[in-house]
């Protein structure tokens, strides 16, 4: 769904009645919420608010319950629990939290720990809330337990195009022929799935950036996360700038413009009906080489022909693998076992 704020959804329905609702797929966070009347402060979404009054599922979480007690951040008030999140980027949600009935095609899951959020703001354009789907307890994929095994398949479509992707939880939705590597874990900041990366390469060739910049270290400190509600990669600005560097020298007969707002190198391709643009390539540790589709990395900005390199720095030391950079790739995690795939399906 085409809204402009570089995320993905996913319809599900909320409630019972199931309302279909458009949900953001998140894996870099946690909680499952949705929009709800009475609405003190929503944003625009393109579905009608859930109001929980409708849904004979629904059922506020007490406040001696322990579902409240896993959430962060969990107050009281009235007798039920209440939540809030911050996101990254200065979003948040504040609401309350239920228990409530939520339809996946045709796969129904009751007593779903879910906020139902009174105040939120923020960059969810179109979409009713936000599917977590984190490696805490409280996301999707933490509550499903045993049930799906921490096991869940996406395939993000490429921009621009009609067609839709998958995300499917299960272990049958496990491929064979996958490229495994290990799924690392932050005791610091559990609801994220780090990987190991050991370079990167453009044009074949590796760039020279030490691995030391991607390490995820003893105290938690940097590492490499793949999450689908960032859009854009973000790697710490030492190793982005020797990267990018790379790629302007490996592109040298383009015609280059100015900056468009994250992006700082950007071509006017408007004359070319084909370009040849050298690889970019991501080493990951445990030996596979995920070499990228030109527009998982170059991608348009405008109507007119300008086109920017897809990544940007961090001002950190975490690096972010974001969803362009996981276009029409099948990404599978595999949190019981602790490794993440990659290939073979596209989509």
């Amino acid at each position: 769904m085409d809204q402009g704020s570089g995320e993905y959804f996913v319809r599900i329905g909320v409630g019972s009645p199931p309302r279909s609702q458009y949900m953001v797929i998140d894996s870099g966070s946690d909680i499952v919420w949705v929009q709800c009347k009475p609405c003190n402060q929503c944003y625009k979404q393109s579905d009608p608010v859930f109001d929980p009054a409708d849904s004979a599922s629904y059922g506020g979480v007490p406040c001696s319950s322990s579902v409240c007690d896993r959430i962060e951040n969990s107050r009281c008030h009235a007798g039920r629990c209440r939540y809030e999140v911050m996101y990254g980027d200065g979003s948040y949600t504040k609401g309350t939290l239920a228990l409530e009935t939520l339809t996946f095609g045709p796969t129904v899951v009751q007593d779903v720990a879910i906020g139902c959020g009174h105040m939120n703001q923020g960059m969810f354009v179109g979409a009713a809330g936000l599917l977590g789907l984190g490696g805490g307890s409280m996301s999707l994929v933490g509550q499903l337990g045993g049930q799906t095994g921490g096991a869940f398949s996406y395939c993000l479509v490429s921009r621009g195009t009609n067609s839709s992707g998958s995300l499917v939880f299960g272990r049958e939705a496990m491929p064979v022929g996958a490229a495994w590597v290990p799924l690392l874990r932050n005791p610091q900041a559990p609801t994220f799935y780090y990987i190991g990366l050991s370079g990167l390469g453009i044009g074949g060739i590796r760039v020279p950036i030490s691995e030391d910049i991607f390490q995820l270290t003893e105290l938690g400190y940097g590492g490499v996360v793949m999450d689908t509600g960032t859009a854009v990669t973000r790697f710490p600005t030492i190793a982005y700038n020797t990267f990018r560097d790379a790629f302007i020298e490996q592109t040298a007969n383009l015609p280059r413009v100015s900056g468009v707002s994250i992006f700082d190198t950007c071509y006017n391709l408007s004359s070319f009906v084909t370009v040849r643009i050298p690889t970019v390539s991501f080493y990951l540790s445990a030996g596979p080489i995920l070499t990228l589709p030109a527009n998982n990395f170059l991608i348009p900005v405008d109507s007119v022909g300008t086109f920017c390199f897809a990544f940007a720095s961090s001002g950190s030391g975490l690096s972010i693998i974001g969803n362009i950079q996981q276009e029409g790739i099948q990404i599978s995690f595999d949190g019981a076992n602790g490794y993440v795939g990659f290939g073979p399906n596209v989509c």
